[in-house]
């Protein structure tokens, strides 16, 4: 019969280890309750806050009158279950029970000795408990207790209701991770502040316990005065009145204001050890919410430039620099900036680079660093849009191999801008007008979308110049590639036919080119309302 139910036993863990529907459920559950990546942990909560604000009510209301019928209910049964449920669903998560008794079975066959069910429930035993005595199951346990109404002293354990809500605010829990990372430093502290409180406690009882003091009738009167004076709170209920009670007192209190110095610098200096991971976390929260990112690797010169363009075009960014002063002056400027080196594979892992971002843009003063930017960004995803900036065309050449989409060299290009202005300063002139946007010509790319009038139609159909437009170029995309590629065409003829997907690269005055793209879209808004 043993045998029979070992082999069941064994056969059913097996059978939890391979079943994907088994996986993905305890996954999802603990997600939920453990993971602060999952999207939909917020809700839930969210959703646990509401329910304990709600008990918590309930139970402090019914102290002095009964609440309804209905409220009772919700409490007693609803709430409970709520707990109940979820302190189970803690419980089931924290550890896998049939790994194991596949791990112990798996021994036992290599080694050929008899499998041990007393040593698998012993140590399954102790997992489970490891997690039922941890502060935080023990606070969910002693929550439950005060629904059972008929025992009226459980109500006291309603103030575990209220602890409860650290479990889901992030905040609260940042804030003791702070003072654990202290924890030393706190209990030092706080092993000398009981030791000066039982030695003034002692020495007040000696001096005005003896009926001197008729406000000090016991040693706990001693204790309790000693702890509110070093605390410098000083209720006035009990005062020392002999000379030598005063003399404790002064001494007291000197060493609570230095224990309350000392404590003020513990906290601030953790706060400030721990100041660049709260910012890169409020970031990383705020960035992660968003899609098609672009990130701005290096705050120099360029990265400057870049970082205020893209602003000033509306695209979503993230500048990453390792560098302090440069973080503080993009913090400055009002940009959201991580603190990290781009160099690194974690720093891209963590903003989930294939899928949040839209491209990478390598502009570090460093030729060698943007290679190696390039070389862990393309390793990582294969698709994202790699942007470089180079100082020499050797380096041109390596960018490209290492996976670059574009390599741009800003020394190139001020040379030739130079030469320009030297043959022909009218024309540079113009160059800088659209480049820099300080006049209203500019530059600009239109997206042809599905269902607007230039969708099928061809570019003779459409009248650029009596627009006050100038086509400089169309990108067709290419069809047979599944990644956004086009072809670009300088100069392309009348009868080029333009189709959804499409680029086309416009010259001409900011207002001219803001109702070119408004008239794209409201015939786009057009065709789908006639639709």
């Amino acid at each position: 019969m043993k045998q029979l139910f070992l082999k069941y036993l064994i056969a059913f863990s097996y059978f939890l280890e391979s079943a994907p529907r088994y996986q993905r459920i305890k996954q999802f559950f603990n997600n939920i309750l453990n993971n602060d990546d999952y999207p939909y942990k917020k809700y839930f909560d969210l959703f646990m806050v509401v329910i304990i604000l709600s008990s918590v009510t309930i139970l402090v209301i019914d102290v002095r009158e009964h609440v309804s019928a209905w409220l009772d209910y919700y409490d007693l049964y609803i709430v409970t279950t709520i707990f109940v449920v979820e302190y189970l669903l803690r419980l089931w998560v924290h550890d896998d029970m049939h790994k194991v008794i596949i791990a112990e079975y798996e021994e036992s066959q290599f080694f050929e000795k008899p499998f041990k069910l007393s040593k698998v429930f012993k140590e399954i035993v102790a997992k489970k408990w490891s997690y039922i005595t941890s502060l935080p199951a023990l606070i969910d346990l002693i929550a439950i207790l005060p629904s059972y109404r008929e025992i009226r002293v459980l109500r006291v354990f309603v103030l575990f209701r209220a602890f409860k809500m650290l479990r889901y605010s992030k905040s609260l829990l940042q804030f003791f991770e702070i003072l654990r990372s202290k924890k030393i430093e706190l209990y030092t502290l706080m092993t000398l502040l009981a030791f000066f409180t039982m030695i003034a406690s002692v020495m007040i009882y000696v001096f005005e316990g003896n009926g001197t003091n008729p406000n000090i009738n016991g040693l706990f009167d001693a204790v309790y005065w000693a702890l509110v004076t070093i605390t410098t709170v000083g209720y006035g209920d009990i005062a020392p009145i002999t000379t030598e009670g005063r003399a404790v007192s002064m001494l007291i209190i000197l060493t609570g204001i230095g224990a309350i110095s000392f404590l003020t610098s513990i906290i601030v200096s953790a706060f400030s050890e721990k100041l660049p991971e709260i910012k890169e976390t409020r970031v990383m929260n705020q960035i992660m919410k968003k899609r098609e990112i672009n990130l701005v690797c290096g705050y120099g010169k360029v990265g400057q430039l870049v970082s205020k363009k893209l602003q000033d075009a509306g695209e979503t960014f993230l500048v990453i620099e390792s560098d302090p002063e440069k973080v503080e002056k993009a913090e400055l400027d009002g940009f959201h900036v991580l603190r990290a080196d781009a160099t690194k594979s974690e720093t891209f892992l963590k903003l989930k680079l294939c899928d949040n971002v839209k491209s990478v843009i390598c502009v570090t003063h460093d030729d060698i660093t943007n290679v190696f930017i390039t070389i862990n960004a393309r390793s990582l995803c294969k698709h994202v849009e790699i942007i470089a900036r180079c100082s020499d065309q050797s380096v041109a050449k390596k960018l490209k191999l290492a996976g670059a989409n574009h390599v741009i060299m800003p020394e190139e290009i001020a040379g030739l801008l130079g030469a320009v202005y030297i043959g022909q300063p009218v024309a540079f002139e113009a160059m800088q007008a659209i480049l820099t946007q300080k006049r209203t010509a500019r530059i600009d790319e239109v997206e042809i979308k599905f269902g607007s009038f230039l969708d099928g139609a061809t570019i003779g159909d459409f009248d650029f110049s009596a627009n006050r437009l100038v086509l400089l170029a169309v990108l067709k995309r290419m069809k047979d590639s599944d990644k956004k590629k086009h072809i670009v065409t300088f100069n392309p003829s009348e009868a080029t036919t333009l189709e959804a997907g499409d680029i086309l690269v416009v010259m001409g005055y900011s207002v001219s080119i803001a109702d070119f793209k408004g008239r794209l879209e409201q015939s786009v808004r057009f065709k789908a309302r006639v639709t």
